[in-house]
């Protein structure tokens, strides 16, 4: 008798939702989630804090791209970034909270929260037990994720029992991390802080899926995602390396 297990992300995973900016429908928006959710496609997300210690739903670490305000996320309060609508939205959508975000989707999708990099370590500590006191009374099926290695240490310490995933590329010296330097780039890279995260899966940047790192430890098992995967094209690439695309532009059920 043979026993198999069920994958960990069994459906493509919409990056920022099912957005589509053209028509109206914004990335980390309600609509975004809700036409991923008709799809049936699990969902990535990106989580900040603002100022009064409340998560978002939001990508970027300014305001400006998806509200046209000038300012942080992180220097604003929950109520002036839930408060203002996202630019080019036809439905007027505005960011949600997690809790919002939370009983929005209520089940309906595999989850893939990014815990977002923090600019000290009480704001990454304030984030990591944020999320792990929201999701203690979520019923449906989530994973947590995070570029920093602290943050998925964190949400573990404070509770979150579901799985855990690391966020890597090839931290080259000319990369969106160029300024750390380079033994933390090459700890990352090779993610040898396997002692301390014990991670659960790896979401890695497309064009970094054959890093030895990657391999390997897909080779033992751990679940790989590919982002952001843009075209039928670079998912027949990426497909032999990973377990599952993250994916936007295009429909990976066509």
């Amino acid at each position: 008798m043979t026993t198999t297990t069920a994958p960990m992300f069994p459906r493509p995973v919409a990056h920022r939702g099912l957005h589509n900016r053209a028509a109206g429908v914004i990335e980390n928006s309600a609509s975004a989630f809700e036409a991923a959710i008709a799809r049936g496609f699990a969902i990535e997300c990106d989580l900040q804090l603002t100022s009064d210690g409340v998560p978002v739903i939001f990508h970027d670490p300014d305001r400006k791209r998806l509200q046209g305000v000038e300012g942080l996320v992180a220097d604003a309060t929950a109520a002036e970034v839930t408060g203002t609508p996202l630019l080019d939205s036809a439905a007027g959508d505005r960011p949600q909270t997690f809790t919002e975000f939370l009983a929005q989707v209520n089940g309906r999708a595999l989850l893939q929260v990014e815990l977002k990099h923090q600019r000290d370590i009480a704001n990454t500590q304030l984030l990591a037990r944020a999320a792990a006191e929201a999701l203690k009374t979520y019923e449906g099926p989530v994973t947590v994720e995070s570029f920093d290695p602290r943050l998925i240490t964190l949400v573990r310490q404070f509770g979150f029992t579901g799985p855990r995933g690391i966020i890597t590329y090839d931290y080259a010296p000319d990369g969106w991390h160029k300024d750390l330097p380079e033994e933390q780039r090459f700890i990352l890279r090779h993610l040898l802080h396997w002692n301390e995260t014990q991670f659960d899966f790896i979401s890695c940047a497309q064009d970094a899926l054959e890093l030895p790192a990657i391999k390997f430890w897909r080779a033992l098992g751990k679940p790989v995602t590919g982002w952001t995967v843009r075209s039928a094209v670079e998912a027949e690439a990426a497909r032999p390396h990973i377990d599952q695309i993250v994916f936007e532009g295009f429909d990976p059920d066509a």
